[in-house]
């Protein structure tokens, strides 16, 4: 399942960093009408449902652009064909291709291809992460004061507006914060250190399924609200000593509800 998830997203990362159009222009709009998507999110999405059907056409797919199938493997890929499509629409390059493979329910593979990054970050459930050949290991946490916290937003004013206050209530306690705009790089900054921390609210199991399990065979810690897993209500990964202080902060700030 490593192999397939590695060459669907290397399939699909080189045709959307080779086939970008330069009028790139929405196809689409969702929750509203910044939460955009473009003609290539749907063509990513099925280079890689095609790839899939052909490797693996006994296993299910939930894919962001619509994607589902059931499928009788007990097997479901998580897909998300660009995480960070506003990025791509702009021409910046925080955008990549997370593909999951889900066994049981468990997620057991985790790749995550940032082409203009030059980076693919994999992870198999137990046998730790790595970015290209690299063994990937999130940082020791520091004290809370000097921590580098990635977070996001989602796309509903009134979400939005929620969760500029619990920035604000965290900000000045933290080093500072960064918002990215892909939460599977983001989920991957924190497993090779170039965060310590990061957080966020609204995610769907596309944004988080790969990243979530790169971080945590980094080191990591993973979870959403005290004694709950990575949801839409909550996702949050840090270094143990980091995470409990982070987690029990954003509790009581509230950054799980609007």
């Amino acid at each position: 399942m490593l192999d397939v998830a590695l060459e669907a997203a290397a399939r699909a990362g080189a045709f959307l960093r080779d086939g970008r159009p330069d009028d790139l222009g929405v196809a689409a709009t969702k929750t509203s009408a910044v939460d955009v998507v473009t003609e290539m999110d749907i063509a990513s999405e099925k280079l890689i449902t095609d790839y899939l059907a052909e490797r693996r056409p006994d296993d299910g797919v939930l894919g962001e652009e619509g994607a589902a199938t059931e499928g009788s493997s007990g097997v479901q890929w998580v897909i998300d064909p660009i995480d960070g499509t506003v990025n791509y629409l702009y021409g910046r390059p925080e955008w990549s291709v997370s593909i999951a493979a889900r066994k049981d329910g468990e997620t057991v593979v985790g790749v995550v291809a940032a082409p203009m990054r030059g980076e693919t970050y994999r992870a198999v459930l137990g046998e730790g992460a790595f970015v290209n050949d690299r063994p990937a290991r999130a940082r020791v946490a520091p004290p809370f004061g000097q921590a580098l916290v990635g977070t996001g937003f989602g796309y509903l004013a009134e979400r939005r507006a929620r969760q500029a206050e619990v920035v604000g209530q965290l900000l000045p306690h933290v080093r500072d914060i960064r918002r990215g705009g892909s939460a599977a790089i983001d989920l991957c900054d924190v497993a090779v250190g170039r965060l310590n921390a990061y957080y966020e609210r609204g995610l769907n199991p596309w944004d988080f399924a790969a990243g979530e399990l790169i971080a945590r065979e980094a080191g990591a810690r993973t979870g959403g609200r005290p004694g709950q897993a990575p949801s839409g209500d909550l996702t949050v990964a840090a270094p143990p000593g980091l995470f409990e202080e982070l987690q029990g902060r954003l509790d009581e700030l509230g950054a799980w509800h609007d």
